[in-house]
Order: structure tokens, then C-alpha cells, then sequence
């Protein structure tokens, strides 16, 4: 394994291969710096499986995690790979538990046809009321799954922002009549519908998926972006929600925090690499709890208050990372 050394988080969210809109975030907001840890947002922590959400190791960790106590179980997009669909998984763990909570971290919209993803959600929203937490993102990370949800050769933002419409609209309406450049629907009905509509998160840190949180989302669920960064990224948003005339609600900004003990894998860091070149993993990967513990408090007064810790290395046990979760970062919750 290879260790990278703690450094100071940067904070210019420029640096670090960040970019931001020409003018920044701070621009459209008057250059205001809103501080958030008199909010009195909601902090609540859940957690990402990883590699124990295959479907041999899941009832055990589902269970664990009811036990627990634990707010939410987000579940991972792999095809090629041991981890079980995350809407069946999804499925699986609402029908095992009565208070947790369940989403996706993160799914692909574009590639798969909004009805019957709204019909999926709504399905699962009438088992489980108030616990589905749905949150989509533009593409796989992986390079070698993005042909396996098929759009027009660059055109897959248009995709993703017209699936969002529709699928918005289905999970809202009894009927819809939806007349679009990808997708045509006359007096579409996918059933009852929740009896609270489905907030629809968004993944993504470039500027355009920002700006399609505040356009189109209801959240933001963040990744390998530094405090500063996520404070920007908000400020973006916020900026884009109001421009359409909408409000994203400050209790619905979160982030994915990996967390190791000691050394950052090289696998980790490589992936880092990939998405972020200019970043060093040390700055986005908590190497002990108490650092987990920092770095919360960090994007807590950068106006996140929803976390997703997951483990960063192998896990011996399942129960052994949810029980250190809940010992050392549950307190933290509001």
C-alpha cells in the first residue's frame, strides 16, 4: 500500500483541477460566505458498503445496520463486478428492515428509460415510505460500463437532463403527456405514486453537473471534493436553483467520505487520480476516525450535513466497520 502524507486541505476551490464557472460561485451569491453551523441542519451519517454489498455478505450487513441504528445504506453501481444492483438491492433491504433507510450512491440516468426507472422508484416508495433515497449521476465511473447505457454520441447531458424532466413529472403526476427530443410518452400513469414525491439527488462536481443539481435536482451528493470545494460547489448550485426560479433545500447537500485506517490503498489513490489529476488523496480520504471526525466538522461549516462514510481498504467484517461508524461518528449526528 502506498501512504500519502496528511497535507492542509486547499482552499482555493480552483486548485487541485476544480474548475468552477468564469466568475465562481462567490460572484453570484455578492460574494457572501453563508455560515452554516447556525442552520441547525440535520447532520445524519450513513454508510457505503462497498465490496460487502455483494449478495452473499448483504442480509448480514442489512441486519447489522438495523440493529445499529444506522440513518441509511447507500449501495454502488458496478456491472462488472461482485456488488448487487443497486435498485434490487435497494429492494432487497427495505423488505428486511422497518427504519432504514436505503439509496443509491450513485446510479446512472441516462441509458435507461425514465418510465420505467419512475415506475422502479415509485414501487419501492409505496414499500417503503419515506426511506428511498434515490440519487443519479450522468455516467459510470468505470470507462469499460459507460457503452452499457447507450446514448447518442455527445449528447449524453441533453439525455440526462431530459430523463430528469420525465421522470420528475411521472413520480408527480397521475398522467403524463411528455413530448421530447429523446423521450415520447401520451397519458403515461406508473400507478400510485408517493404519497411525498421522491426527492431526486444528483452526483457530480464539474460546473454543468452543478449547475443541473440547482436546474433539476432536489440535492447534491458530493465525492472527492475538499471542503472548500463542496462550499463552492453549494454556492453554485444555489446560484442555479434560483436562476430557475427554485430553491435546493439546504438540509440536502451531502458527500461520500471514504475512510481508511493509516495508509491510503493504492488502488484508492489511483482512482482519485483518474477522476481528480491534480488532487492529492490525502486531502479527501479520512486516514483514522478522528480524522473522519475533522473533516465532518469541516463540510459541516461548508453547508453539508448529509454523509456517506464507506470503507476505504478491505474490510475484515461488515459489523466491525457499521460498529465503528456508530461509536465514533453517530454522536456527531443532530
Amino acid at each position: 500500500m502506498t501512504a500519502w502524507p496528511h497535507s492542509t486541505r486547499a482552499r482555493n476551490p480552483h486548485s487541485n483541477g476544480f474548475a468552477w464557472p468564469a466568475g465562481g460561485a462567490q460572484a453570484g451569491l455578492g460574494g457572501r460566505h453563508p455560515s452554516w453551523s447556525d442552520r441547525h441542519v440535520k447532520i445524519r451519517i450513513g454508510i457505503g458498503l462497498g465490496a460487502a454489498a455483494a449478495p452473499g455478505e448483504l442480509a448480514a450487513a442489512v441486519s447489522r445496520l438495523e440493529e445499529l441504528g444506522i440513518d441509511s445504506l447507500w449501495l454502488s453501481e458496478m456491472v462488472y463486478g461482485p456488488l448487487v444492483e443497486p435498485l434490487t438491492g435497494m429492494a432487497y433491504a427495505l423488505t428486511r428492515t422497518a427504519r432504514l433507510k436505503v439509496g443509491t450512491g450513485v446510479s446512472v440516468l441516462p441509458g435507461r428509460h425514465p418510465v420505467l426507472v419512475a415506475k422502479q422508484l415509485a414501487s419501492l416508495a409505496g414499500l417503503a415510505p419515506a426511506r428511498v433515497l434515490p440519487v443519479f449521476g450522468l455516467q459510470p465511473a468505470r470507462r469499460a460500463e459507460r457503452a452499457l447505457f447507450p446514448v447518442p454520441p455527445g449528447q449524453r447531458g441533453a439525455v440526462f437532463d431530459e430523463s430528469l424532466e420525465l421522470l420528475r413529472l411521472l413520480l408527480r403526476q397521475q398522467t403524463v403527456s411528455f413530448h421530447g427530443r429523446y423521450f415520447s410518452v401520451d397519458a403515461a400513469s406508473i400507478g400510485p405514486l408517493p404519497e411525498k414525491p421522491l426527492d431526486i439527488w444528483l452526483g457530480g462536481s464539474a460546473p454543468g453537473g452543478l449547475r443541473r443539481v440547482g436546474r433539476l435536482g432536489d440535492g447534491w451528493l458530493a465525492s472527492f471534493v475538499t471542503p472548500d470545494e463542496a462550499r463552492a460547489g453549494r454556492e453554485v448550485i444555489q446560484v442555479a436553483a434560483a436562476a430557475a426560479g427554485r430553491e435546493v433545500d439546504p438540509e440536502h447537500f451531502g458527500i461520500s467520505l471514504p475512510v481508511t485506517s493509516g495508509d491510503i490503498p493504492t488502488g484508492l489513490a489511483e482512482s482519485i487520480r483518474q477522476r481528480r489529476p491534480y488532487a492529492d488523496p490525502a486531502d479527501l480520504v479520512a486516514t483514522s476516525w478522528p480524522a473522519a471526525r475533522h473533516m465532518i466538522e469541516e463540510y459541516v461549516a461548508a453547508g453539508i450535513s448529509k454523509f456517506v462514510i464507506r470503507p476505504g481498504t478491505a474490510l475484515q467484517t461488515t459489523a466491525s466497520f457499521a460498529d465503528d461508524v456508530a461509536r465514533e461518528l453517530m454522536p456527531l449526528q443532530t
